[in-house]
């Protein structure tokens, strides 16, 4: 098959793949929302990056090449992120056994099926880890990709609907060297059914979010480049951003969507490690200065702080 013609089709292939994901992440939206909160928004990053080496070296799921069908498991899945949100929101524990009692039921035997499909919802739709916390007692607890700081409204009382989608625009960012162009941000999302000049059915106005009300709280950057012409836009990450998750977290991220690891990126993982060390650094200074470590001639040989994180 000529080279152009392979392009296209894996092209074509990368669309479904990426539509299908975000189709699931929505219908998890969109059920949690009918029974927990009004929701605003989600879903996940597709493979939208100029750097073709970036694609991770260990095999990807099969691309879906037809419209995304609900399986019985998919749709019990959905309702288990339904009622982790409600534990979540209630702050009461989440065990194994209330997952099975009322929500898995009869399709026990799927549990680990059922439960990383449930997992994988909850990063592409919210932004949120499921750990287990007591592999003795079976005992989970859901962890937000991004650390809350003074916001009221997003201290944690109640999960955000829009961290999965904040997630994906933070990684398009990083993906594009730390700069991301209007034009690259919007040709991500719009592989994922979320369009500038149209009203999305769960948070309403992507536009406004993206560029004003993210913008306003912090979390972006939202500036005219310098000297182009015709004028264009470009994101960056804000203050809040680095404040509340790390290029690390947002590998993460990227690596849940594509069902791999960080390393399966190599110079993202590599940019991503040193930012961690860089943030190591800066934590144990400034643990120092404040007096909070003793200081000494064995602290000033003290080299690598990698073990810091």
């Amino acid at each position: 098959m000529p080279r152009g013609q392979k392009s296209k089709l894996r092209a074509r292939e990368k669309r479904h793949q990426a539509r299908s994901e975000a189709q699931r992440a929505q219908d998890a939206q969109a059920t949690a929302a009918e029974e927990e909160q009004p929701s605003t928004s989600s879903s996940s990053p597709s493979g939208g990056s100029s750097q073709d080496e970036e694609k991770p070296s260990t095999s990807q799921a099969q691309p879906n090449t037809g419209r995304y069908h609900r399986t019985p498991l998919d749709d019990t899945a959905i309702l288990l992120v339904q009622f982790l949100l409600r534990k979540y929101n209630m702050r009461e524990p989440i065990t194994k056994e209330d997952m099975i009692k009322h929500v898995i039921k009869k399709h026990k035997v799927h549990f680990r099926e059922i439960l990383r499909k449930a997992s994988e919802l909850m990063v592409l739709a919210f932004g949120i880890d499921l750990k287990e916390v007591d592999p003795t007692r079976h005992r989970y607890a859901l962890i937000s990709k991004l650390q809350r700081t003074n916001d009221d409204r997003l201290r944690g009382e109640e999960i955000m609907p829009q961290t999965g989608l904040l997630m994906t625009v933070l990684c398009v960012i990083f993906m594009k060297g730390n700069c991301a162009t209007e034009k690259d941000m919007w040709e991500v999302l719009n592989v994922m059914g979320i369009y500038a000049d149209k009203k999305h059915f769960i948070y309403g106005d992507p536009k406004k979010l993206i560029t004003e009300d993210w913008v306003q709280e912090r979390y972006l950057l939202y500036r005219q480049v310098s000297n182009s012409n015709p004028p264009c836009r470009e994101f960056l990450w804000g203050p809040r951003a680095y404040a509340e998750t790390s290029k690390m977290k947002v590998l993460e991220f990227l690596a849940k969507v594509h069902d791999t690891v960080p390393s399966a990126f190599p110079s993202w993982y590599e940019e991503a490690l040193q930012d961690e060390e860089e943030r190591a650094r800066a934590r144990f200074t400034a643990l120092v200065h404040t007096g909070a470590l003793a200081t000494g001639p064995s602290m000033a040989n003290f080299g690598s702080f990698s073990h810091l994180y």
